[in-house]
């Protein structure tokens, strides 16, 4: 999906001192290996293509999404303020749009992210305004907007994050986001040319083995796996490395630039820990700079994303944060 930036450089970074946290707990050792990186079947779109070969040093990454209770404790040590906490620059937000762009009511221009709204009947799905709000006081905190509250949900995927929030808590944490290359790499859990983390067999056939829309988008959810929303970590099996939410509940964040392009580039030779392009470039949404999002959300389904396709890449500009966006972190091994 494509929405408008709000801080084009990013909001004012606070003075967070590096983690120096050493400990590994709640992290997998995904191991040094390569792979065939890119769409693996009919439904991968342009810029899933070509598939190129990768290697990837070892790692460790966080076997779940980071939590709301992991998420406050930051908060909490920091007084970090999210950038959903925080009111849209207009000085800041037009250099991402078209030469003469007015000037957003008083009414938008507040402190605000995009909460899902479900809809009582088929809609054009080019169009997400129409499943999507711009819920002033929506933000980690009160995921629903004003009202809602995380109380009860401590193992629930954090949201309403942006890269900038995220880049923040690793920093804190000792940690580091995921290049897309290691987040695809990790997803497909050792297996070759697979659709999903655990196999070929489709997401809604069999037992359910991720969070996502089933039924009619955005409209009828079925529920087969149990939640509307997002579910709590460690509700699906994981995949064969023991990640868990590799595909759906929450879109996680990349550290890369977003390129539609990027993988011509690295067509026709093995890349070593590629760590994405230098600038980004989105065709559809050229006036805003991108960063890569990756693994599906609650919302996915075959009729408008697929985004539980281990290759399936998605995109958002830095500062944004909707209510089916989080992360996860990784840490480099140390080698003595």
């Amino acid at each position: 999906m494509a929405a408008p930036a709000r801080f084009a450089g990013g909001p004012v970074p606070m003075d967070l001192a590096q983690g120096n946290d050493t400990s590994i707990a709640g992290m997998v050792l995904i191991p040094a290996g390569s792979f065939d990186m890119g769409g693996d079947n009919s439904q991968a779109s342009a810029d899933e293509f070509p598939k190129h070969r990768v290697q990837v040093s070892a790692f460790y990454m966080d076997a779940t999404e980071v939590t709301n209770a992991q998420f406050r404790a930051f908060v909490a040590a920091t007084g970090y303020i999210t950038t959903a906490e925080q009111r849209p620059v207009w000085e800041e937000l037009k250099k991402t749009l078209p030469a003469g762009a007015q000037r957003p009511p008083d009414s938008i221009m507040v402190a605000a992210s995009l909460v899902f709204r479900p809809g009582n009947g088929p809609v054009d799905l080019n169009d997400f305004s129409r499943w999507w709000s711009w819920v002033p006081g929506a933000d980690w905190r009160h995921p629903q907007g004003p009202g809602s509250s995380i109380d009860g949900k401590e193992e629930y995927p954090v949201v309403h994050v942006s890269w900038f929030d995220a880049l923040a808590y690793c920093k804190w944490a000792g940690k580091r986001l995921p290049t897309e290359a290691e987040w695809e790499y990790a997803a497909r859990g050792g297996q070759e040319s697979q659709v999903y983390p655990w196999g070929n067999e489709h997401v809604h056939a069999g037992a359910p083995k991720a969070n996502s829309w089933e039924g009619k988008f955005p409209y009828l959810n079925e529920q087969r796996d149990g939640y509307v929303t997002s579910a709590p970590v460690k509700r699906y099996t994981p995949n064969k490395l023991g990640l868990y939410d590799m595909a759906g509940n929450v879109w996680e964040w990349c550290n890369d630039w977003y390129a539609a392009d990027h993988y011509q580039a690295l067509s026709g030779r093995t890349s070593v820990n590629p760590a994405g392009p230098e600038k980004s470039h989105d065709p559809q949404d050229p006036y805003a700079a991108k960063r890569v999002l990756r693994g599906g959300s609650f919302l996915c389904n075959d009729s408008y994303c697929s985004g539980y396709r281990v290759a399936r890449r998605m995109k958002s500009s830095p500062d944004t944060g909707l209510e089916h966006t989080g992360f996860r972190c990784v840490k480099d091994v140390v080698t003595k």
